[in-house]
């Protein structure tokens, strides 16, 4: 009898069980799902945060402190500038032109004034995180990407015509090339329907290559600063610069690692191969600087950092972390013979180097990425049978290096023309030079009416 009760019992147990059990574990995936999206959340919302932190303070101080004293506010404001303006526009038009479908182009006005885009998340972009996370950290490349290029023109535009400047660059150089590499059916997007597969992580073609050939633009157009090259126009404070390129390297970890859009592995593996490039192009740089004047410089030090940075930024979530390294390393060298010979060669004043640090290094990664590029990193492309697609050279697949180049020379094309386009329009519509006077007394007074530096008895 007590046998006859026990396997009553026991089969009773089993029943519920069988039937319970496809409840938990629906509800243990449920709460998988929701930690997964919590915890890359968090992750993409810090990255957004050290994206801002590398406009302001990072490039703030990086610029500031390379210009003279009496243009420190005016070149921080710059930088400052775009934080807010940027960001209105963004929200206004400048996502939806980007991220919407529309042609391969440029996106339509569907997300205009960021209708639809709330905590659901867009499965084509980012699939664990809401939507809105994701626009406000894309957001935080487009503020950045204007600001570097005022780095070519410091010390002698008004404010007025910075601004729109910039404006108008906006949407005739970033909007659509930030569509067409990233957007979904972007010419050149290899992920969402594009029709060359250019391979750009974190920006490298997106934000280094168009402001740095923009910045060259814009410093040939604009003229050279009253005395340049003939008056000593030294960094007035290393000590804010060497601040600033600190914040920029810590900040670059949102921009790269963060291109991950989740809390992964890959997120990890951009990381590293970040840091390893920042650390070899400071290093290159000072071999360099040893090796051509004798004396290895904080400025140099810091520059071959930044230039390691800029150009392992397209391929930092395709290449090994000693690929980065190896980048780093190129970029360090190369990126220091373009502003220190090659720039007094041909006599152009690029007052802060933003051409020969971030065009020439995102020219550089662009085509390294080709090169490096792995599915032993990123997997995410695949063949027709499913299998991972081979990524660059060392995959096998040199093409890539070719389709590379051709996003390069796309993204020097919208880089030059829409500068020349956005200058001239500029001119019509304000004063862009600084007056001799003006430029003599500096930016601070100047344009605002205060000064950065004000000692007093």
């Amino acid at each position: 009898m007590s046998l006859l009760r026990l396997g009553t019992f026991l089969l009773f147990a089993c029943s519920a069980f069988a039937q319970s059990a496809p409840n938990d574990i629906s509800a243990l995936k449920e709460a998988v799902a929701a930690a997964q999206s919590a915890g890359d959340n968090a992750w993409m919302l810090m990255s957004a945060a050290l994206v801002l932190l590398m406009t302001g303070p990072g490039l703030a101080l990086f610029y500031g402190g390379l210009v003279r004293h009496k243009n420190v506010l005016g070149t921080m404001m710059q930088s400052f500038a775009m934080m807010a303006i940027v960001t209105l526009i963004w929200g206004v038009c400048g996502y939806s032109l980007v991220f919407a479908e529309g042609s391969p182009f440029l996106g339509d006005l569907r997300y205009l004034f960021l209708n639809g885009v709330g905590a659901a998340p867009n499965a084509d972009y980012a699939p664990t995180i809401p939507h809105l996370t994701f626009m406000v950290y894309q957001m935080m490349f487009a503020i950045i990407t204007p600001a570097l290029i005022a780095g070519a023109f410091a010390e002698r535009v008004r404010f007025g015509a910075m601004v729109t400047f910039s404006t108008l660059w906006l949407f005739i150089v970033y909007f659509p090339v930030a569509h067409m590499v990233w957007g979904k059916g972007g010419y050149l997007n290899p992920f969402l329907g594009g029709v060359v597969p250019v391979f750009d992580f974190a920006g490298g073609t997106v934000v280094h290559i168009t402001s740095g050939f923009s910045a060259l633009v814009a410093a040939v157009m604009l003229g050279k600063r009253r005395g340049y090259p003939h008056e000593p126009m030294k960094p007035h404070s290393l000590v804010l610069s060497f601040i600033g390129a600190c914040m920029l390297w810590f900040g670059w970890f949102g921009f790269n690692a963060g291109s991950a859009l989740a809390a992964s592995s890959l997120a990890t593996s951009a990381f590293v191969a970040t840091h390893f490039a920042a650390a070899a192009g400071a290093v290159a740089w000072m071999i360099a600087e040893r090796l051509h004047n004798g004396k290895a410089s904080a400025l140099g030090a810091i520059s071959g950092a930044v230039a390691g940075l800029a150009t392992v930024t397209q391929g930092a979530g395709f290449v090994t972390p000693f690929s980065g390294a190896l980048i780093g390393l190129i970029a360090g060298f190369v990126c220091f013979a373009m502003v220190i010979i090659v720039k007094i060669k041909l006599g152009y004043d690029d007052s802060l180097d933003a051409f020969g640090v971030h065009g020439v290094g995102g020219l550089m990664g662009c085509l390294l990425t080709g090169v490096f590029a792995t599915n032993q990193i990123n997997s995410a492309l695949k063949l027709p049978n499913g299998s991972p697609a081979p990524l660059g050279w060392v995959d096998g697949n040199a093409a890539q290096v070719l389709n590379q180049g051709i996003g390069a020379v796309i993204g020097i094309a919208f880089g030059v023309i829409g500068t020349i386009i956005a200058l001239k329009l500029t001119g019509l519509l304000t004063t862009v030079r600084m007056e001799q006077t003006d430029e003599a007394s500096g930016m601070d007074i100047t344009l605002h009416g205060e000064e950065g530096y004000l000692f007093e008895d």
